[in-house]
């Protein structure tokens, strides 16, 4: 059992939990993930490791209430434990210092963080920095409410650039287009070396798609595929440079260029029905509980 130490609101349907589990918290390294059981009856999930406290013991997930699963562990408040925590797993993110690839340049490394994705850059901010390299982050998202970690991302990096579909926060637009406008502005004073992004499939596959004419080392994080995360469903697998790959036991990340998306963001859909139905059982089910209480006390 993991006890929940901290939980917090920190966007819109974006629950932050810290949760006690030393031996996870002094093994983990950037780019790991751990695989989630709130209730003994819930179903396992796999969820980034965004943090850790070493001297607390504790390791901090970001999780956004979209499924079942998720929609269980928001019943979950300070005190309470999580049934399973199965960690680190997957491989670290490659972490090096970056050196100058034109003399007088200054060298820049950009995270882009689409939505919950942001939640996988940052920790690789974090570590990235901590190698020495120059940060610059694009966080994107539909509207400010789901913004996430940018105050977070702004103690690491040079420059935090927003963009939101709606314009309600930072620049309107996508982050691709920050991303190819912040390229085209450095070419004369430094240069984009690598760029590591997590978040929606569509996303990184647009951000592949701008990284590689200007032959960017580009580093994703496949989280969105995993389903079992120990290599045993099958359920994750993806081609890599025409090879089979699983995200979970070879990844999670991945050289952006060498993804096949298509056949990626083809999977993805897989289940997407059978999902839908299980949050729909789960929530008619509680409705049910919640007005039959409600009958009981005389107040329906």
């Amino acid at each position: 059992m993991y006890k929940i130490v901290d939980r917090a609101t920190v966007g819109l349907n974006l629950e932050l939990y810290e949760v006690e589990a030393p031996r996870i918290a002094k093994s983990r390294q950037c780019g790991q993930f751990a695989i989630v059981r709130p209730f003994d009856h819930s179903e396992r999930i796999p969820l980034t490791i965004a943090a850790v406290d070493k001297d607390k013991g504790t390791i901090t997930f970001i999780a956004q209430i979209v499924g079942k699963t998720t929609r269980e562990m928001s019943t979950l408040n300070v005190g309470d434990y999580m049934c399973d925590v199965a960690g680190p797993l997957g491989h670290p993110s490659e972490i090096i210092k970056y050196p100058q690839v034109e003399s007088g340049k200054d060298p820049v490394v950009v995270v882009v963080g689409g939505g919950l994705g942001t939640a996988v850059v940052y920790p690789q901010a974090v570590a990235l920095k901590e190698s020495g390299n120059t940060i610059v982050s694009i966080v994107g998202a539909r509207s400010k409410e789901l913004l996430l970690m940018t105050d977070k991302l702004g103690e690491v990096s040079r420059e935090v650039i927003c963009t939101t579909n709606d314009g309600s926060a930072g620049r309107q637009g996508f982050v691709t287009e920050a991303l190819k406008d912040l390229i085209e502005e450095l070419k004369g004073k430094g240069s984009v070396v690598a760029v590591y992004t997590a978040g929606p499939v569509i996303m990184m596959k647009a951000v592949c798609d701008v990284t590689r004419p200007y032959g960017i080392k580009t580093i994703v994080s496949l989280n969105p595929i995993m389903v079992d995360g120990t290599g045993m469903c099958g359920g994750c697998r993806v081609t890599i440079n025409g090879e089979t790959k699983f995200a979970c036991v070879d990844g999670p990340e991945f050289d952006g260029h060498s993804v096949d998306f298509d056949e990626l963001m083809a999977r993805l859909s897989t289940y997407r029905d059978k999902e839908q139905e299980k949050l729909k059982s789960y929530e008619h089910k509680h409705e049910c509980r919640m007005f039959k209480q409600l009958d009981e006390n005389g107040n329906k």
